[in-house]
């Protein structure tokens, strides 16, 4: 059954959103929905073989006596550490008896670029061991911080199956690996053009280079966890502004790709956010079938949401889109800003999509919004439409920094066709002048988040860029409670064993009850900035921090850390 809600703040309307109203607990369990995934994939049955696990994102995976307190001097519950660089942002996957992290040149693993050169490096480490295998190394573009933001390098996860391994490079390349690299000493092809088939380094298989070939801009870098549905793999280009943060030098190039994952053929692009793209594009494809038909999910730098068909059609064929933003907020550079765009990932759960808003954490804290949406309907499912007093019944056109501007005669009607099951967050119009909202503790405040949502139970979980952990009804939005961190969270929650994991800019990793009641258990502090996600394959609980990646087991003793190899082989 559904009932319309219409909310007053600050003597102002929210627009009626509509809410399922379902009684009784649900009998949907994320975690067997995720073994059953992985069961039909080429890795073992407790991989976590990409980004969030599966193709729907939901960071619920199988676990047993998974530790909640470790110490890093001592080794207790430590069974190995890696070296990574000296800023890390990439999630490690885990799959086939292999560790992946995507990060920077800190470690200087490669004789041949020792620690001082930057690059964008994507790491293979033994599983059992944490040894070190071999790097993909992406020098950097020419181009500068526009384009290869200084040590940043590979900030994505990459999708693994079978033998392979697919991500995207910080120069804007697509690129599928063999996960042997040279050790089973063969350069697979059709690539054959590695510098040499060192065992430390990569043989790839294939790339596609996105900003050569499709005329691609991306801005600051290139970060998309890609995903596939059978043979096809889907990515975000990343494709943004340039250093002016006005002009968008690629207006017509691509944002969303559809490629054969086998040979890096393009299917079919979009370019849907076109002239509308507010800053960067660094989220990530979400695919699962919904409502009978199966969906690609890509969350648009102008702020949007867009569900497409996930087959290899002639051409794109959009199914929906989503405006996450109120049709009256507007997009200037900082934390001023109330339109964001989306950064998060799309996650879903029980045949509904939820997806928050944010930003380059550079621009600071900001107001944000959570949205569960129905993926069922077509067109334009937003929450609002705009219309003008020349023509009130025909809506006008999306306008990029801010959609219904008052001054030149727009106003905001509510759309009959909306999707929005429910929403939390900020006011979805702008006060009167002279007015403003209410104040609101800021732990039931939603802001801007880099992160996407973890389900369970129908409890939702969500971190933002503000540092409050959000517990949420799934099914109706009601807060049961937010938590102040004090730091500001960059990644996503982990639900594993009834507990919830989330690490923070101040490098602490806190770990709830899996409960509506807030019950905060315990805080480990990881000595440096966690901006990833934690994850669990194997019974082993992973967390990478700036500078390392750990793999914790309950029982293990290991306080070893790794040396960088080449920290001190100089370089012109």
């Amino acid at each position: 059954m559904i009932d319309l809600r219409t909310a007053w703040v600050g003597g102002f309307c929210l627009l009626a959103l509509p809410t399922f109203c379902l009684a009784g607990d649900t009998s949907f369990d994320p975690t067997a929905d995720a073994i059953k995934r992985i069961s039909t994939m080429k890795v073992r049955p407790t991989d976590w073989p990409q980004w969030g696990g599966t193709s729907v994102r939901n960071n619920t995976p199988e676990g047993k006596n998974i530790p909640q307190k470790w110490n890093l001097e001592t080794g207790e519950n430590v069974k190995w550490t890696a070296g990574l660089g000296s800023q890390s942002y990439g999630n490690p996957v885990i799959a086939n008896g292999k560790v992946f992290v995507g990060t920077n040149n800190g470690m200087g693993y490669v004789k041949r670029y020792p620690s001082n050169v930057d690059l964008g490096c994507f790491l293979c480490f033994d599983e059992k061991t944490g040894k070190f295998l071999w790097q993909h190394s992406s020098e950097k573009l020419p181009t500068g911080r526009v384009h290869d933001w200084p040590q940043q390098g590979i900030c994505c996860a990459p999708f693994v199956e079978g033998d392979k391994a697919w991500f995207v490079s910080s120069r804007g390349l697509v690129i599928c690996c063999d996960t042997e690299g040279f050790h089973d000493g063969e350069n697979d092809g059709p690539f054959k053009k590695e510098t040499n088939e060192n065992k430390d380094e990569a043989d790839v298989v294939w790339q596609l280079d996105m900003m050569g070939e499709l005329n691609i801009s991306q801005h600051n870098m290139c970060s998309c966890s890609v995903t596939c549905l059978g043979d096809l793999l889907f990515v975000h280009t990343s494709n943004g502004v340039d250093e002016s943060h006005i002009n968008i030098p690629s207006p017509t190039a691509p944002s969303f790709l559809c490629l054969d994952r086998n040979t890096g053929k393009v299917i079919w692009t979009d370019n849907s956010p076109g002239t509308n793209i507010l800053h960067g594009q660094w989220s990530s494809p979400t695919v699962a079938e919904l409502g009978g038909v199966k969906q690609v999910l890509f969350a648009g730098g102008d702020g949007w949401l867009y569900s497409f068909k996930a087959e290899a059609t002639p051409k794109a064929e959009l199914l929906w889109k989503f405006d996450c933003n109120p049709k009256d907020s507007l997009y200037v550079l900082g934390s001023k800003a109330d339109r964001n765009h989306l950064i998060g990932t799309p996650v879903v759960y029980d045949g509904k999509v939820f997806l928050a808003v944010g930003e380059d954490p550079e621009h600071g804290e900001g107001v944000g919004h959570l949205w569960c949406i129905d993926p069922t309907k077509r067109g334009d499912v937003s929450t609002q439409l705009v219309v003008n007093k020349k023509n009130p019944d025909k809506p006008i056109s999306h306008k990029r920094l801010q959609a219904c501007v008052a001054e030149e005669g727009d106003s905001v009607i509510p759309n009959p066709n909306s999707a929005a099951i429910w929403h939390f967050g900020g006011p979805m119009q702008r006060p009167a002048p002279g007015k403003k909202p209410p104040a609101e503790a800021p732990e039931n405040v939603m802001h801007r988040t880099c992160g996407s949502v973890a389900i369970k139970d129908d409890i939702l979980y969500i971190v933002d860029f503000s540092g409050f952990v959000h517990c949420l009804d799934a099914k109706t939005g009601k807060q049961h409670w937010g938590y102040d961190m004090l730091a500001a969270s960059w990644g996503s929650p982990l639900i594993v064993e009834n507990r919830v994991y989330v690490g923070d800019e101040d490098g602490d990793v806190t770990i709830f009850e899996h409960s509506k009641e807030m019950n905060m258990l315990y805080e480990t502090n990881m000595g440096n900035s966690v901006y990833t996600t934690p994850v669990v394959a194997g019974n082993i609980l992973y967390i990478a921090d700036r500078t390392h990646v750990y793999a914790l087991e309950t029982g293990a003793k290991n306080a070893s850390k790794p040396e960088a190899p080449n920290a001190d082989s100089g370089a012109e």
